[in-house]
């Protein structure tokens, strides 16, 4: 009968990785005069200060920036997806009315010849419809990241202002 499967995590000592002596080895410690020229460093550093109403207000800008962004975005998917859905219905409508034309057809080769004839008539406008939902997806596109852009740079000049201010404040 064979051993049940153990846990190797419960059966490790952890207190064998671990020798206090070694860690507590003033030998190894970091040298006093280093650290005293560290804090020396840190105090010679300030924080720069800032008007923090003006920061909250371009964060303000920013949120509603973003806000307007996504409604906009909102608004140009639901415009797409309307339009592929009109695009549909005048391909399903066009399908009908395609059958329909080949099965009016006399002869066999005249319904052979119209199929053909409606098929690249249907193709042409698939690929017309599909240029005109690409174009429509990358103006979108290119008027979203324009406008990112834009408000980019207009938040880090917002941001060197306060910077600005802040230290002729101070």
């Amino acid at each position: 009968m064979s051993k049940p499967a153990s846990n190797p995590f419960f059966e490790t000592d952890f207190s064998k990785l671990m020798d206090m002596s070694k860690m507590m080895d003033m030998s190894k410690m970091m040298d006093m005069s280093k650290m005293m020229d560290m804090s020396k460093m840190m105090g010679e550093f300030k924080m720069p200060t800032f008007n923090f109403e003006s920061l909250i207000a371009a964060q303000r800008r920013n949120i509603e920036f973003i806000t307007a962004l996504n409604q906009a975005v909102f608004e140009n998917v639901q415009a797409i997806g309307r339009r592929q859905a009109e695009l549909v219905k005048q391909g399903f409508e066009e399908t009908t009315n395609m059958v329909n034309a080949v099965m009016s057809s006399e002869t066999p080769e005249d319904k052979v010849i119209k199929q053909a004839e409606m098929s690249k008539a249907a193709v042409d406008k698939c690929m017309s419809n599909i240029r005109e939902i690409t174009e429509a997806v990358t103006k979108c596109n290119c008027q979203t990241m324009e406008t990112v852009s834009n408000r980019m740079s207009e938040g880090l000049e917002e941001l060197r202002g306060i910077i600005k201010n802040g230290r002729a404040a101070a």
